[in-house]
């Protein structure tokens, strides 16, 4: 049977209409914030990649789950399908939802994080870097090797170094980590999955040392897909029995319910431990809300509910990380430097490599991503020295390891024409590199300043 295209495993049941600007139009929306493409209205955007975190088309199961939503602060039925759902596709068995992953972060870390600890990733993404160093700890990143090298081909380029780890304990004690995080998949690192392989490995090594292996989960269901179609012995699994294994190595997990979990809002935080799972309900309680509910609306959890089984389905996933494939071929084709192989959820552009003639220090990743919505009012996200550079007290700054924009595509949202219009926005731009120019940092918050800092062109 010869190759045919993967299709969309869906109808089209609503529309909402896209503007369509102009440059002007863009041009005066960047100046009023800054260059800054978080600071834009959304009816200044044409296609929107800045994230693909609560940003998808919710299913009519969805939509109609929500209809059933029961809203007692306690108790709620809908708390109980929720709590089921998440048990049976993780086996852990103490459920907290929470109003999104932020939110299981600092609790967590909050509950377990002490001022002068180091918490281990593969690689820390911004908000859970940022709830690791407000507690006075840092959020160390051990990915191995091969996800610095954008170029390279490697299936499981978001595996953490094993041996970095245990050097990483003995060099600081074991009383000064209390927990290892693997983050699946490695949304800094360009969306690379992790192999259960190395998942085994450091749950060993956790186990050696006695400290606790949490998973941040935002993506547990392409991670299993990826496990699926590139590790050995894994083809005839399904994805919800590798995901379950992949629970099954970890003592807890994170989750932002905006990713794999389909929905608009939500996330929770689970483990085993029943003492531990007491202390993060009893800060749930001071900021979130009762543990039944935890920040959401009993509409919220029967969307999460549904959601989570619908990632799992293969049907879905194969549509969905070919959604990204294919972009990836289409510009990588025409020769544009990306983050290889593709991501699951996004197309990595490799900002320091198309862009040499600008410094680390004047952000070509940033300037890449103000271009790229200029040109075509296509928004992506930085992912590099504005995210994850280090200022330094005499005014300098380390720079990230890697210079990205991250163009993330929103689950069921649009279609073949959106992303080849996509394509061949970054195409021309690509074509004239040379001519952009860097940008300063005019104003920036201490914490997470990607998000509201304003900039200048250089």
């Amino acid at each position: 049977m010869p190759y045919r295209t993967i299709i969309e495993p869906f109808r089209i049941h609503s529309v909402q209409a896209i503007d369509l600007t102009d440059r002007a139009t863009r041009q005066a929306a960047l100046e009023r914030a800054g260059y800054n493409l978080f600071g834009l209205r959304a009816e200044e955007v044409t296609i929107d990649l800045l994230t693909d975190s609560g940003t998808g088309a919710m299913s009519a199961q969805q939509w109609a789950g929500m209809m059933l939503g029961d809203e007692s602060y306690a108790g709620s039925r809908s708390f109980y399908r929720f709590e089921d759902t998440v048990q049976t596709i993780t086996g852990l068995a103490e459920v907290i939802p929470t109003h999104q992953g932020r939110a299981a972060e600092r609790i967590l870390f909050t509950t377990m994080v002490s001022a002068g600890d180091v918490v281990p990733n593969n690689t820390h993404f911004d908000t859970t870097r940022a709830n690791v160093e407000f507690q006075g700890a840092e959020a160390r990143d051990l990915v191995i090797a091969a996800g610095l090298d954008p170029a390279l081909l490697h299936p499981f380029k978001g595996n953490m170094d094993v041996d970095a780890l245990v050097a990483t304990i003995e060099e600081v004690g074991v009383d000064r980590v209390p927990l290892v995080m693997v983050t699946v998949t490695n949304n800094s690192g360009g969306g690379q999955p992790v192999s259960m392989a190395n998942l085994r490995a450091v749950r060993a090594v956790c186990d050696r040392y006695g400290i606790p292996f949490f998973l941040d989960a935002c993506r547990f269901a392409e991670n299993s897909w990826f496990i699926k179609i590139r590790e050995e012995g894994y083809a005839d699994k399904t994805p919800r029995e590798i995901a379950l294994e992949m629970f099954s190595l970890a003592d807890g997990c994170t989750m932002s319910a905006k990713k794999d979990g389909m929905s608009n809002i939500g996330g929770f935080l689970a483990m085993n431990d029943p003492n531990l799972a007491l202390k993060c309900r009893n800060l749930l309680i001071l900021t979130e809300g009762f543990p039944t509910y935890g920040g959401l609306a009993g509409y919220d959890l029967e969307a999460i509910a549904q959601g989570l089984n619908e990632a799992l389905e293969e049907n879905y996933l194969q549509y969905r990380i070919r959604s990204t494939e294919y972009l990836a071929e289409k510009v990588s084709s025409a020769g544009l430097p990306i983050v290889l192989p593709a991501g699951g959820h996004a197309v990595y552009l490799d900002a320091a490599a198309l862009l040499p003639h600008i410094p680390a220090s004047r952000y070509p990743a940033q300037a890449l991503a103000v271009e790229l919505y200029l040109d075509g009012g296509v928004r992506g996200v930085e992912i590099g020295s504005v995210m994850f550079g280090k200022p330094q007290p005499d005014g300098s700054e380390v720079p990230a390891s890697m210079e990205l924009v991250r163009l993330a595509v929103p689950r069921r949202t649009y279609t073949q024409s959106h992303i080849d219009y996509v394509g061949e926005v970054m195409i021309d731009v690509a074509e004239r590199a040379g001519e952009i120019r860097g940008l300063r940092i005019t104003e920036q918050a201490p914490w997470l300043r990607h998000f509201t800092a304003r900039f200048e062109p250089v």
